[in-house]
């Protein structure tokens, strides 16, 4: 073949560094953007926080006024050798300790709180408080070992008594439940039982002797506790020898126990959610506001922006033009990424109207391409937008997605949110008798009559996926 040359004519998209850039704020999460705002802001001499704008007018004039004031002493800045009789130090100058500072107490009052750690730390630290020998002390510890995060004794006192053996010298078993019984003494109560029916009973034992039931309840569950997986309240009230009275207050009391003491002392993240917009009701209309603490203001730092000079090719010069484009294009893709965020949300808020009135069995289905058409955006812009975003509305604070679902249709031939179906088989299930709980069949009877048809199996989905427990799980006794 002979190779040639050809000129032709096309079309194509270029992702440049600004639509890079725009995109990326775009799907950025709240907390995320403040740690890039931050970056931009310690990387870019040109970018620099807008505090006047941030602090309002008044704060403005006020401190316009107070710089040309001055005190008998001098200026304000000065200290007087002496003070008011009736005005303390900190009335009139800031205190210099930083409110971040551990060792004062104006901390955030998450800092000062005692991290509790695991259920073995919790256990550790009250057997160090305890005058026990080195023997005792030993078993303790073993023991504590073998007790798992929910409070129980996992291993077999027999396999704990061997492990000790080569440690302990003349040991026995009867040292090792003297040592259990201590530890079954430490806080949470309940902690250190071998099964469900020990850590019940160690409750109950903690508990008044005014207790109503408190007899009975031990009784029940040393002997009966089995019987409560039958749910034959028949068999169960003739097994146990005691009135229906009787049986429904010991039940009460057993429900109030904890089958976990441990689970509450493990540690957990604590995550914490910025809303992105504010949604609340003004004059009988629901107005969507951007959260201004999300994005601060920011602006060219007219200093160094003045310094630039056109005719100027130097190294120094050309950066610092380059920090201004780029500054530039931040303040842009910034401004683009809450203008479209704002949109959206004013969007879904105005289609979803019905279930800021009247909660989630008011949910309409929608989907990402009612909005992207309505507001002239792609798909994809409309995930990014609603990924990782929430507003704070009146029903709590709800990720942007959650008002995104399918749905199913109904007799009269509409449409109805798969959210709002689970809200109906919620609160189907929190109204049914709990001797006899509703089926997943009864249920999705129970919404054809509304108009709804949701087949046994796709009742039998949305109650998993919501931690619902089964028919038989849900029944009680009494």
């Amino acid at each position: 073949m002979k190779q040639s040359l050809q000129l032709r004519i096309g079309q194509s998209l270029t992702m440049t560094p600004q639509l890079q850039q725009a995109i990326k704020l775009l799907q950025m999460s709240t907390l995320d953007l403040q740690q890039e705002i931050q970056h931009a802001l310690e990387s870019n001499i040109m970018l620099e926080l807008d505090e006047d704008d941030m602090l309002g007018p008044d704060y403005r004039e006020k401190k316009i006024d107070n710089s040309d004031q001055l005190t008998s002493e001098g200026s304000q800045t000065d200290i007087p050798n002496e003070l008011p009789v009736d005005i303390s130090w900190d009335d009139v100058f800031e205190s210099s300790m930083s409110v971040n500072d551990d060792s004062g107490d104006t901390g955030e009052f998450e800092t000062q709180q005692g991290n509790i750690g695991s259920v073995h730390d919790h256990l550790l630290w009250q057997l160090e408080l305890l005058p026990v020998s080195e023997r005792d002390y030993a078993i303790a510890v073993a023991i504590i070992d073998a007790i798992n995060n929910d409070g129980y004794v996992t291993s077999e006192l027999s396999d704990i008594f061997q492990g000790l053996q080569p440690q302990v010298d003349s040991l026995e078993m009867d040292e090792v439940l003297a040592v259990l019984h201590m530890i079954q003494n430490f806080d949470p109560t309940g902690v250190g039982a071998l099964d469900l029916a020990d850590c019940l009973r160690l409750q109950l034992q903690q508990l008044p002797d005014e207790t109503a039931y408190k007899t009975e309840a031990i009784d029940f569950v040393r002997n009966h506790l089995d019987l409560l997986a039958s749910c034959d309240q028949a068999k169960l009230i003739k097994r146990v020898g005691l009135s229906e009275e009787q049986m429904k207050g010991v039940l009460s009391l057993i429900r109030s126990l904890d089958p976990k003491p441990g689970a509450r002392l493990q540690e957990s993240d604590l995550e914490y959610v910025v809303p992105d917009v504010f949604v609340s009701k003004v004059k009988g209309q629901w107005v969507v506001t951007l959260n201004p603490d999300i994005a601060p203001k920011l602006r060219v730092n007219p200093f160094y922006s003045g310094m630039i000079k056109r005719a100027d090719s130097s190294q120094d010069n050309v950066s610092m033009k380059s920090h201004l484009q780029e500054a530039r294009w931040f303040i842009k893709s910034l401004h683009s990424r809450n203008d479209t965020l704002l949109r959206v949300a004013k969007s879904i808020v105005e289609k979803q109207g019905d279930f800021f009135e009247h909660g989630a069995i008011a949910m309409r289905p929608m989907v990402l391409r009612n909005i992207a058409e309505e507001l002239e955006l792609h798909e994809s812009t409309i995930s990014r937008v609603t990924t990782q975003k929430y507003m704070h509305t009146p029903r709590g604070v709800i990720e942007f997605k959650y008002f995104f679902s399918s749905h199913v249709s109904t007799c009269g031939g509409g449409e109805c949110s798969a959210t709002a179906i689970r809200a109906l088989i919620k609160e189907l299930v929190g109204n049914e008798n709990p001797a006899k709980p509703l089926s997943d069949s009864k249920i999705s009877d129970l919404l054809n009559e509304k108009g709804i048809n949701v087949a046994r199996r796709t009742i039998a989905k949305y109650r998993e996926a919501m931690s619902i427990p089964s028919t038989s799980q849900r029944k009680r006794l009494i």
